[in-house]
Order: structure tokens, then sequence, then C-alpha cells
């Protein structure tokens, strides 16, 4: 199997001291994802209607704005970390840096569409 010693063939192969970290940021933002979560539907089911105009008075408010885009911004945090993993661990040719390109766009694309309408709703509440 090639020349050299055993250690020689797998040294500098080990590992890249990031995985601790992934580890602790997932769990990180699956706490927050629950915590906001359950802010989010604990402040919907006290809303007296569910219309339109109820929801954007609702969402002009920094008390709602503020954690609802803490809210985004955890998910899709989430989100990315969680189909990296996937994408590293079974996608093995060349084709595995583009996905990771493509998932960092689109992760970054949604959450900033997300959290504009956030915010043309808490500033402008909802006015086209």
């Amino acid at each position: 199997m090639g020349t050299g010693t055993r250690i020689g063939r797998v040294r500098g192969l080990g590992s890249a001291r990031e995985g601790a970290h992934h580890w602790w940021l997932q769990r990180l933002t699956a706490g927050t994802n629950f915590l906001l979560m359950s802010w989010f539907v604990i402040s919907l089911l006290r809303l007296p209607h569910y219309d339109h105009a109820t929801i954007l008075a609702w969402l002009s408010s920094p008390l709602a704005a503020v954690p609802m885009a803490l809210l985004v911004v955890s998910v899709f945090w989430h989100f990315r970390l969680g189909l990296q993993v996937v994408i590293e661990d079974y996608q093995h040719d060349e084709t595995r840096f583009v996905a990771l390109v493509l998932l960092n766009i689109y992760t970054v694309a949604m959450a900033g569409f997300a959290i504009f309408s956030i915010l043309k709703i808490a500033f402008t509440g909802g006015a086209a």
C-alpha cells in the first residue's frame, strides 16, 4: 500500500479541530430555536385575531420584530450547519464544494429576504 511507515502515511490527516466548535454551534442554535419558537407560538396564541391587520400591527412592534429577526437568524444558521454536515458526510466528489457554496448562497439569500421583510413591516407597518 505504498512506501513509508504506517504513521508516515496518515500524518497530517488528523482532526482539523473544527468538529467540537461545529457541534457546540449546532447545540446553541437548537436551544435558541426552541426558546424563540416557543416565544413565537405563545405570542401568536395571545393575539385576539389572526387577520392581516392584527399580524401587521403585532409585527410592527419592536418587541415582536426583534425576536422574529433573531428567530430567522437562528433557524437559518441551524439549517446551514445541519445541511453542511450532511453534504460533507455523503458527498465525496468534486461537487461537494459546489454544493457547499450553493448552500451558503441559498441560506444567506433566504435569511436576508426574511429579515428585510420583517424590517419593512417593522419600520413602515407593511405599507407598500
